[in-house]
């Protein structure tokens, strides 16, 4: 008789044996998938050396009994190790971590480890690591006595946004023979999506809370025209412009009432960045794309702090997302969710398209920080006119990068022609940045040349000096 039961050929059984066997195997097949045998090291050893016990012995011409009973020890203590090892349901283990990856920074993520058994064991931890961090030898060793748990910690940097794939967690466990090793895998499969730099923009937030606090007490300029920005209704006094009688309240109180006005705090502030593929060069391991998102998320961050509207812009080669300034406490958490899907194109940037964009998108007058790249003049100067044309109707801010490499280079002492060659193109390439710089503010542009590491820094200081001379 000849069946199959569960995938498994079965022949020679009766419906009996059949039954019996649907009550008994899965326990060792659920075990056999969960749980893998394999031999340590030390049995190999121990093997090796009864071998060249049985050839002395045979080389010596003497009886081999003694090699025969160390031969069977031998596998006695494996079969007891093995039936030590796969006697229970062995350790589990399980990994803790955050929904979310904040990008470029050490994250922290947590492995706790629980012994089962009734009896010390030795446990190798690996952590099967996300193919993105490219980190292969993730293990930790642990001796627990029976019934014991311990946890371990170790942090993880991400330099990719994206979702990142976790795998098991793999434990191989000895016993105190040490002649076999049982593998377990445990712990789930998890997936963590890896996020614009959060822990930068909360680093930032006390930074913009103390320079908005330092504000009080301090002496106002008074800017000249008309703020729109309402603040109560009044009863009209001599002096009081009379443009702004309320006639509706008027005639509802019976005596002239006037519209207060306060000046205008909260400004618009749009965040643009640029995908093209100057944005795509890496230092440190990360994308000038990605510098700029996590700069754009703390500026934005600051922003909000200072009660101001925050927007976002994004192109390349063709137009990308837009999200209307606003200043809603939600606001950040959309800026969040469109910046974790940029990613940079192979084409270089149309900035014709972006200045129709902004005019007919931005009606009212804001400041407008554009994160970009140009690596030399005429680059520049083909982005010109565009640029021109949008400083004409908004508070410009161009932010570009230094090649920090480049600069390295210029520094470095000259011992022979190549190295002097070397040194003259970087420095050629400095000069480039410098003229960019000086090309922008003869057209009434202002700049930020900055390296990448500083970006962030020098972004959020720039917005506050803005704010500090009203500027915008």
């Amino acid at each position: 008789m000849t069946g199959k039961y569960n995938g498994m050929l079965i022949s020679g059984t009766s419906p009996t044996t059949i039954k019996l066997s649907s009550l008994i195997w899965p326990k060792y097949y659920f075990l056999a998938k969960s749980s893998v045998l394999l031999l340590s090291t030390r049995w190999f050893f121990t093997l090796g050396g009864l071998i060249i016990v049985f050839l002395l012995w045979y080389l010596l011409g003497l009886p081999t009994l003694i090699p025969e009973v160390l031969t069977g020890c031998f596998l006695l203590i494996t079969l007891a190790d093995i039936l030590f090892l796969f006697s229970g349901k062995g350790p589990t283990a399980y990994r803790t971590m955050t929904e979310r990856f904040s990008n470029s920074d050490w994250n922290p993520v947590q492995v706790s480890v629980t012994n089962q058994y009734r009896f010390a064991v030795f446990i190798r931890v690996i952590d099967e690591l996300p193919v993105q961090f490219q980190i292969r030898n993730q293990e930790q060793m642990i001796s627990l006595k029976g019934g014991e748990s311990n946890s371990y910690a170790y942090r993880l940097r991400p330099v990719e946004r994206g979702a990142y794939e976790f795998g098991h967690l793999v434990l191989l466990v000895k016993s105190g023979l040490g002649m076999a090793v049982r593998k377990v895998r445990a712990g789930e499969e998890q997936t963590v999506a890896v996020y614009p730099s959060y822990v930068q923009m909360r680093k930032y937030e006390l930074f913009a809370q103390s320079a908005y606090s330092n504000e009080f007490g301090s002496k106002r300029i008074r800017k000249i025209g008309h703020s729109m920005e309402f603040e109560q209704i009044k009863e009209y006094v001599t002096g009081d412009d009379v443009r702004t009688i309320n006639w509706k309240a008027t005639a509802r109180r019976g005596n002239l009432m006037v519209n207060h006005y306060t000046d205008e705090r909260s400004q618009q502030v749009y965040c643009i960045i640029d995908k093209g593929r100057l944005m795509k060069m890496p230092f440190e391991k990360l994308t000038l794309l990605d510098y700029a998102i996590n700069a754009t998320l703390v500026l934005s961050n600051v922003c909000l702090h200072r009660q101001d509207k925050i927007g976002l812009i994004t192109f390349s080669n063709k137009l990308g997302s837009l999200l209307a300034a606003d200043k809603k406490a939600i606001q950040l958490d959309h800026i969040l969710q469109v910046l974790y899907k940029q990613q940079t194109q192979f084409l270089e940037s149309d900035y014709e398209k972006l200045y129709l964009q902004i005019r007919s998108q931005v009606k009212q007058r804001s400041l407008l920080v554009l994160f970009t790249n140009f690596e030399s003049v005429s680059g520049l100067r083909r982005q010109l006119p565009y640029l021109k044309k949008i400083a004409g109707h908004h508070l410009l801010l161009v932010v570009f990068f230094e090649n920090t490499e480049l600069k390295s280079l210029s520094e470095q002492a000259v011992n022979d022609i190549e190295g002097l060659y070397t040194k003259t193109i970087a420095e050629k390439f400095g000069f480039e940045k410098k003229m960019i710089v000086k090309e922008l503010a003869n057209n009434g542009i202002l700049s930020i040349l900055t390296s990448p590491q500083q970006l962030t820094i020098n972004a959020v200081n720039k917005y506050l000096e803005l704010k500090a001379r009203q500027a915008i």
